[in-house]
């Protein structure tokens, strides 16, 4: 028996690779120039990764003394970030303008409001942080407090998602959050920490006075030196068959309820 030839043509596999997101490269800073030129203007950068087989001293020399965190990666990750010539070395953008946490406690006090502050430990996801700010703006919240490494990227994704709350609340990044625990109850503002194994509910504890409230990652929650180091640990009550909620869900529960104390 004769076979005809098919009239459709053969499948071929066609091997691509990741396309790269065009928005997310204008928030890179990307070759070895461009990145010095960055650091020398002083422009807001989160992180800058390297090839680790190459030196880059004098942008290390820089990113040092701005407390700006590097990473060497191998050079297939630069080029799943960008397709274009960065040389090896590329500068992930703030898309803000971090603050003193000094100057802003300062400023809290001299206009005679009483402070309330959120700390947010090692949160790397950036909807999160975006829906977390948006609440935290909304509810009154002074200024948001973040660790200088471990912590999502502002970046527009954190900016959408915050509704624009990002363009008006202050964000102060911090080097070590157990010194900064220490800095804000040596300047009067009590220290909370929200975690499940906390005994006392958030609604028994007063809101009303300077307060610090910190949440933690979702993969493991606060640290335990930051839950040493705080004035209380407090936790939302549940009934539900769920031992957890969303941190953003979370965050906003306990800002409302702080809100609502200060009326």
């Amino acid at each position: 028996m004769a076979f005809e030839r098919s009239e459709y043509p053969k499948k071929r596999t066609i091997h691509t690779t990741k396309p790269v997101d065009k928005t997310r490269e204008k928030e890179l800073a990307f070759g070895t120039q461009p990145v010095i030129e960055a650091l020398k203007a002083g422009q807001e950068i989160d992180k800058i990764i390297v090839f680790r087989e190459q030196s880059f001293a004098e942008i290390l020399q820089m990113a040092i003394e701005r407390d700006i965190p590097v990473q060497r990666v191998p050079m297939e990750k630069l080029n799943q970030i960008t397709r274009k010539n960065h040389q090896g070395v590329i500068a992930f953008m703030s898309a803000i303008r971090y603050v003193s946490l000094h100057n802003v406690l300062a400023g809290i006090f001299e206009k005679g409001e009483v402070p309330l502050l959120l700390m947010l430990d090692r949160i790397t996801d950036v909807r999160n942080f975006g829906a977390i700010a948006r609440s935290a703006e909304c509810m009154g919240v002074h200024a948001i407090v973040v660790p200088m490494r471990g912590a999502a990227q502002i970046n527009s994704d954190a900016l959408k998602t915050s509704s624009g709350a990002l363009s008006h609340i202050p964000v102060c990044r911090e080097n070590n959050l157990v010194d900064t625990v220490q800095y804000l109850q040596d300047s009067g503002v009590q220290v909370i920490v929200c975690t499940e194994k906390a005994a006392q509910i958030l609604t028994n504890v007063d809101f009303t006075t300077p307060t610090a409230i910190i949440m933690g990652s979702e993969e493991d929650g606060v640290a335990p030196e930051l839950i040493r180091r705080a004035n209380m640990a407090i936790k939302i009550p549940m009934k539900g068959k769920v031992a957890s909620l969303n941190v953003s869900v979370a965050a906003g529960m306990v800002i409302y309820e702080a809100a609502r104390q200060r009326g």
